[in-house]
């Protein structure tokens, strides 16, 4: 189902915003930044930045929400809309820039300071940023683009779309552009009606569904409902250490692991890449609580895990099409192999309920619900929430090389937001071989963040020996 609805009036295009990205618009302030992105690590030496320019731009129109800002409809009637921005000026989006050589970790602080930035809601709403000055000789492209535009699924394709598979790749040759005239009130007015009649008909069609066929509605209403409970269920013991309010500015660290090293224990132990993912993330919250002298006994961290939604005939669309998991990660087992096994024995059975019908129906609320409402609830869920204590995200990426002004990229670390009363966040991104972890971190509260790191990296090692001295 597309979460677009077009509409043409004389002489301008608006889209309407779907009602999962306008999520995330809704629930946006100075504090909550809603925005996703990614580092890229090239090989030396950097391009001439004309170059990487051209490129860029060349690349623009396959990706026309780069060229396209949000407009609020006339009295938060309906969902924001989608226009072309008359006043697009690439030097607004694309950056260059330089970290000190003598300074090792130049290019995090820079990177904090990017992400801790909110993106401009008057131009389209995203950012990249050439680095040069890297120790080993190399620069980076920090990429940073709203999360109304793209998922985790989407973000990845989106990168394959700016950059190239091949370093023999010639400069390419932007296309000639010209946006579509700015919309009027009266043609914004026009549209804001048309998306409530659009959303007013969406409810009828489902009410006469459920009347035409009441045992599937009351199948469905049933799934729902068990999984919403399962969902939002909170868990009894579940220590405060790690939730609180956050400020604007953020903390972010990295670190890595083979994809061998998961077949490894793969092998050993069972289970799938995801699984293998969140038990070394548990183990990384068990060091960090434990450094924080919290009693683990009985304890389990609560984390939101993105499940794709997305066909594959949906692939390079950039929009979100997500659910979430409820897992509830057993920082109270010592022994590593232990949590792995039941960190395997919980997603299987997070699987096998309903939970992902319910999330998709809750966070498609903005189908069946005027869009003020659904703004509404969006704010309350980032800003009170209290159910979740993290997010872990784990994004498959390509496994093959790619280039940006014939540089190939050496590795891809990923930055996905903090918001509400959640101070720590992991992503996850495979790429040639390599998972690549991005922990986002509120920087007033989360001086300690290595410790997670140094666990995950521990945990790896831990299971790695494990799995080899396993007999049979």
């Amino acid at each position: 189902m597309s979460n677009v609805h077009r509409t043409n009036e004389p002489d301008v295009t608006l889209e309407r915003m779907g009602s999962l990205d306008a999520v995330f618009v809704a629930a946006e302030d100075r504090v909550n930044h809603m925005h996703i992105g990614s580092v890229g690590i090239f090989e030396g030496p950097v391009p001439a930045f004309p170059l990487i320019r051209a490129v860029v731009e060349a690349k623009l129109g396959l990706v026309p929400r780069y060229r396209q800002r949000v407009r609020e409809a006339p009295l938060s009637v309906g969902r924001p809309l989608w226009i072309d921005d008359v006043h697009f000026d690439l030097d607004h989006h694309l950056r260059h820039s330089a970290v000190p050589p003598s300074e090792p970790d130049g290019l995090d602080r820079l990177v904090e300071r990017v992400m801790s930035q909110q993106l401009d809601r008057l131009r389209p709403l995203w950012e990249m940023w050439v680095v040069e000055g890297l120790p080993d000789g190399g620069w980076a492209v920090i990429s940073k683009v709203h999360h109304c535009m793209v998922d985790g699924i989407a973000g990845s394709d989106l990168l394959g779309v700016m950059m190239d598979r091949s370093p023999d790749q010639h400069p390419p040759i932007a296309e000639p552009w010209a946006p579509g005239p700015e919309p009027t009130r009266l043609q914004l007015a026009r549209m804001s009606v048309t998306n409530s009649v659009g959303v007013a008909a969406d409810v009828a069609a489902g009410a006469v569904d459920s009347f035409l066929h009441p045992f599937r509605a009351m199948g469905r209403l049933r799934d729902v409902v068990v999984g919403t409970e399962q969902l939002l269920a909170p868990l009894e013991h579940r220590s405060a250490a790690l939730t609180g309010p956050i400020g604007p500015h953020r903390r972010w660290l990295q670190t890595t692991a083979t994809l061998d090293d998961v077949r490894t224990i793969r092998a050993a132990f069972g289970g799938t890449v995801n699984d293998v993912v969140l038990a070394v993330v548990t183990r990384g919250f068990r060091s960090l609580l434990e450094s924080r002298g919290v009693e683990l006994a009985g304890q389990a961290v609560s984390s939101l895990v993105p499940v794709s939604l997305r066909s594959e005939d949906a692939r390079g669309v950039f929009d979100n099409r997500v659910a979430a998991l409820h897992a509830r990660l057993p920082v109270d087992i010592e022994d590593p192999v232990e949590t792995l096994t039941a960190v395997r024995a919980h997603v299987d059975e997070l699987k096998r309920s309903h939970e992902v019908d319910a999330s998709s129906t809750v966070l498609a609320a903005g189908d069946v619900v005027p869009p003020a409402a659904a703004a509404a609830i969006a704010r309350m869920l980032v800003h009170s929430q209290e159910w979740f204590q993290t997010v872990t995200t784990n994004v498959p990426g390509p496994q093959f090389a790619l280039y940006l002004g014939g540089r190939r990229m050496l590795a891809a670390y990923p930055f996905v937001p903090i918001a509400g009363h959640i101070r720590i966040t992991i992503a996850i991104y495979s790429y040639c071989g390599t998972l690549y972890f991005g922990i986002t971190g509120d920087r007033d509260h989360t001086a300690d963040l290595g410790v997670l790191v140094d666990g995950i990296g521990t945990a790896f090692r831990e299971l790695v020996e494990r799995a080899r001295v396993r007999p049979g």
